[in-house]
């Protein structure tokens, strides 16, 4: 297979014979220099192939392959530390440490994260996926290799220029450059981008010190050495600046001049985002495998978003370093005086909006919604307790699939219940996020939020008919059990629902469409039946269940409860549909919950 590759001499994907023969750091330290050029040439052939063919970061790897190959020849892990952040960037690391042979499975079930795993390698220190922590982390371990006399074990933090804009890395720096007897080395990996180009003042910094400024360089004024720039695809260079920061024994920063996509043509060519994360695609052309996409909640959500921004003038949105996974980028090109993307900064995202609609502006966060979890004192104490109408948009919310325990958006409706005030949406269909995205955009009162998963957004479920802002969806002759669907699992509690009253089980099924604060026609419908059990792909601690049996308590109605969701543990990776199957979130395991209750038989799921 031929590959188009922009750098060495040799086009072909051939068998990669010398990563092959790498057990582990050592034999690499082994290698003669002139040997680097073609393991760095069958490193990004491996990586072409193995993630076109299963889907992955893909631009961010072929990115750093000269960088980790110097790491791993100047520092000896795990003796010496080695960090990620994002950990989105290990590839090329868990091929240097041994798990190069086990590629045709990554981020499948079972197979390798495509994160840096701890249960994988004694190389991989941090589970490193939320971006500006390793700072803080490469900071305590450092205290710690002081304290027990370990002082000679380098602790190195690879960061990238994107991950550097958020705050906690900031505050990390703050404190290491007061400490100068701390030797961290910060390689600062600066490829201009994070999934967009760099936001905000440091981007500026960066390109100047590219261009060989050297006044009023921040890391100096800070308190840290600085050695660079150096180009990050000279892995003799590289070397020999790695050795000379572990030789300074204090804190340092590397600065790093890479290419994201390097070595790949259509990389090279995808100006939006340098193939940062890519699904299944052909790896001579760079293009999907698959036939045209049937449109995701993102895709949904991106479309009516920007018909709003032509409806309110004053309707502001905000993105952190997200504008095209989040869906933002079309609001973004018709609006750009509209739209600000803030970095990878959830907290200043959150904070800003605030002070946008203090000042009037119609507010509007699209975040994932794991990452949201960083910015919850923000929606607490800055959003809420003023009862500012900001609105928050959580896309891969519930399973999220290959991108395993970090990027589940299992926890949002918990943090979300305890906020006062706040006004949390499901949709269960794409006429539903229409509907309700408007809702809550007009909304000027409370704070809300509307969440949607990583998935195709499907067909329209209609309502036989409504009870206030709740949607019948299935209700038989007799009423038995209230089925309550959250969002996207709507349609196999409607399976389920048609299943019981086949067998003889009186099943209502209804849609809440706001499920927070807990609609009192919900209650109402509650008292007509024997049995609630509510359904909902987000953790059942603290969730909508929760929720609707705490509000059937203040109300007096003395109905049974039973609470269907995901268990209170990070889920590995896997296909969505087969971690939510396993999680009894089907219509067979809505079944199977339902005589169980009946039955007033034990939960299986406790």
């Amino acid at each position: 297979m031929t590959v188009p590759t922009t750098v060495g001499t040799a086009p072909e994907l051939r068998q990669p014979d010398l990563l092959a023969g790498l057990d582990g750091p050592e034999d690499l330290r082994k290698l003669p220099a002139d040997g680097l050029p073609e393991l760095a040439e069958q490193i990004r052939a491996l990586l072409i192939d193995k993630v076109s063919a299963v889907g992955g970061h893909l631009g961010p790897n072929l990115g750093v392959v000269e960088l980790t190959l110097a790491l791993h020849r100047v520092f000896r892990s795990p003796h010496d530390t080695l960090l990620f952040d994002t950990g989105h960037q290990c590839y090329v690391h868990k091929m240097l440490t041994g798990r190069q042979h086990d590629f045709d499975g990554l981020r499948q079930a079972g197979g390798l994260s495509g994160y840096p795993s701890r249960a994988e390698s004694v190389h991989d220190v941090i589970e490193n996926s939320h971006a500006s922590t390793v700072l803080s982390y490469a900071d305590g371990i450092a205290k710690a290799r002081a304290l027990s006399g370990e002082g000679d074990r380098a602790v190195v933090a690879v960061i990238g220029d994107g991950a550097l804009t958020g705050g906690l890395a900031l505050e990390a720096l703050n404190n290491l450059g007061a400490a100068p007897g701390r030797p961290v080395v910060v390689v600062l990996n600066d490829n201009g981008r994070s999934y967009a180009p760099t936001a905000g003042a440091l981007a500026t910094h960066l390109a100047a010190l590219r261009g060989g400024a050297a006044a009023g360089n921040l890391f100096e004024q800070l308190g840290l050495a600085y050695l660079g720039p150096v180009d990050g695809h000279d892995t003799a260079a590289l070397e020999l600046i790695l050795r000379q920061a572990r030789s300074l024994e204090r804190p340092v920063v590397v600065h790093v001049v890479t290419d994201k996509g390097h070595g790949y043509l259509p990389a090279l060519a995808d100006r939006a985002e340098k193939m940062h994360a890519v699904g299944v695609l052909d790896p001579l052309t760079g293009l999907p495998r698959s036939a045209a996409a049937q449109p995701t909640w993102t895709d949904v959500f991106a479309e009516h978003v920007t018909e709003l921004g032509a409806h309110y003038s004053d309707l502001v949105t905000i993105t952190a370093a997200m504008p095209g996974p989040t869906g933002l980028s079309r609001f973004a090109d018709r609006f750009p005086d509209r739209f600000f993307d803030v970095g990878i900064a959830e907290q200043h995202a959150v904070a800003s909006a605030a002070g946008l609609a203090t000042a009037g502006a119609r507010a509007l966060v699209a975040v994932y919604s794991t990452f949201l979890n960083r910015a919850y004192d923000q929606v607490l104490m800055d959003v809420a307790l003023h009862r500012l109408p900001v609105t928050f948009v959580l896309d891969r919310a519930g399973v999220t699939g290959p991108d395993g325990p970090s990027h589940h958006g299992m926890w949002d409706i918990p943090l979300l219940a305890s906020v006062p005030g706040m006004r949390v949406a499901v949709p269960r269909d794409p006429a539903g996020l229409r509907t309700l995205l408007a809702e809550a955009v007009d909304e000027q009162e409370h704070p809300t939020a509307v969440r949607f998963p990583k998935a195709v957004a499907g067909s329209d479920i209609a309502a036989l008919h409504q009870l206030g802002p709740v949607d019948v969806l299935f209700r038989s002759t007799v009423h038995e059990v209230l089925i309550v669907a959250v969002g996207p699992l709507a349609d196999e509690c409607v399976k389920a629902g048609r299943y019981l009253a086949d067998t003889g089980i009186g099943a209502t099924v209804v849609d809440p469409r706001w499920v927070l604060p807990v609609p009192a026609e919900l209650v109402t419908l509650a008292r007509q039946h024997r049995l609630v059990v509510t359904v909902e792909d987000n953790i059942r601690n603290g969730g909508v269940g929760a929720a609707v049996a705490r509000a059937l308590a203040d109300a007096g109605v003395h109905v049974p409860v039973t609470t269907m969701g995901l268990p209170a543990r990070f889920l590995e990776h896997g296909p969505r549909a087969d971690l939510l199957a396993a999680a009894g979130l089907t219509a067979k395991g809505i079944v199977h919950t339902v005589l169980c209750a009946r039955a007033d038989r034990p939960h299986p799921r406790t």
